[in-house]
């Protein structure tokens, strides 16, 4: 086995030399912009995060400037990317850079760990790529690539599997060059290991060691005990304007897109037609007697990772707003709706011309 080993990493770092990917966060040492790729990747492909990065390291050239900024300018900077917890913690962790270490990112992998919305993973590839720490990361690539080559059925969503894992990636580390080391393993993964349709036949592995292939078993690894099936959520959205002024509401509790924004709505266990709507609506508060419809959306659906959002649009005319003014609703003009960070699903909406086919 530690010939295996040995051989894993001299191969892992072969690979590297010649197929690595040119992005604007590698070979860099400054932690801000690594950190800030690091937290853009997670849960994203970097085709879909690299304009992001760009953009935030263009607005926010330092961790003073993101510290300073609004957190609707923020998550207005974040729009469409998701998961949404990720920017409200960039935006804390910021803070709490400038506060406690006065601007200074932190340098050790501990410190590093202890930044808002930091985890084990996170902090080591900061650790490693910013400041040469040996500290082996173990995402998604990793767990994939280590149980295909050598076998390991320990399902990964498991404490004992998150441990036996994490322990082989600290043994397979090249320590003295860790930056390097985990690059590779992330982009053999990611670009070769991949979960579907490896490149087996060109793996500097699978003749000799990888036992996944062997078995011809590449498809069962790695391994999960728990599949999460995903709730349906149906939401039933009105668009309360009068003139050029629209009614927003922003996503205060805990739950899916805090501090987003949307629109005053109606959460059921179904989308429903207009008459439901309009009387719980009204029952609710939501909607005047003399509101008058003006059309609705087709559907629209959002697939979270554990949820699948299912909305209707309902556009309503009111005569005036002074049925919401002791509402916790917003008035926001039409052209003013660019300054407001929405979930995915309304700016579906806002954008799509084929809400107009469906009128009364």
């Amino acid at each position: 086995m530690a010939d295996k080993k040995a051989y894993f990493t001299q191969k892992l770092l072969e690979w590297f030399e010649y197929n690595h990917r040119p992005m604007p966060w590698k070979g860099i040492k400054n932690p801000y912009f690594i950190w800030l790729s690091e937290i853009i990747l997670q849960q994203t492909r970097v085709e879909q995060g690299m304009p992001y990065y760009e953009h935030f390291i263009e607005k926010y050239p330092t961790v003073f400037d993101l510290a300073n900024a609004t957190e609707d300018e923020v998550m207005k900077s974040w729009e469409g990317l998701g998961y949404y917890s990720r920017a409200r913690n960039l935006h804390t962790a910021a803070k709490q850079i400038v506060e406690e270490e006065q601007g200074l990112f932190p340098a050790t992998y501990e410190a590093i760990k202890k930044l808002k919305g930091v985890g084990p993973y996170t902090a080591a590839a900061i650790a490693s790529f910013a400041f040469d720490l040996p500290y082996a990361v173990v995402d998604g690539n990793v767990y994939r690539v280590l149980s295909r080559v050598f076998g390991i059925d320990t399902p990964i969503d498991t404490t004992v599997g998150k441990k036996r894992f994490a322990a082989l990636a600290e043994e397979l580390l090249n320590t003295e060059k860790p930056a390097a080391y985990n690059q590779a393993m992330m982009d053999f993964g990611a670009t070769h290991c991949t979960p579907r349709n490896p490149q087996c036949e060109s793996c500097p592995f699978q003749k000799k060691y990888c036992i996944a292939y062997q078995e011809g078993q590449i498809d069962t690894y790695p391994v999960k005990s728990k599949k999460i099936g995903k709730k349906h959520r149906f939401f039933n959205y009105l668009i309360i304007r009068h003139g050029k002024t629209l009614l927003l509401n922003k996503r205060t509790q805990k739950d899916i897109w805090t501090n987003l924004y949307d629109f005053p709505l109606l959460e059921q266990d179904t989308l429903l037609d207009q008459k439901v709507l309009e009387a719980r609506a009204r029952e609710g508060g939501l909607l005047p007697e003399s509101a008058q419809l003006i059309k609705y959306s087709k559907p629209f659906r959002q697939t979270l990772s554990h949820q699948k959002i299912n909305a209707r649009f309902w556009e309503y005319e009111v005569v005036d707003l002074d049925f919401y003014k002791k509402s916790p609703f917003i008035f926001a003009e039409k052209d003013q709706l660019d300054k407001f960070a929405f979930p995915k699903i309304i700016d579906w909406y806002l954008k799509d011309n084929s809400l107009y086919l469906e009128l009364f």
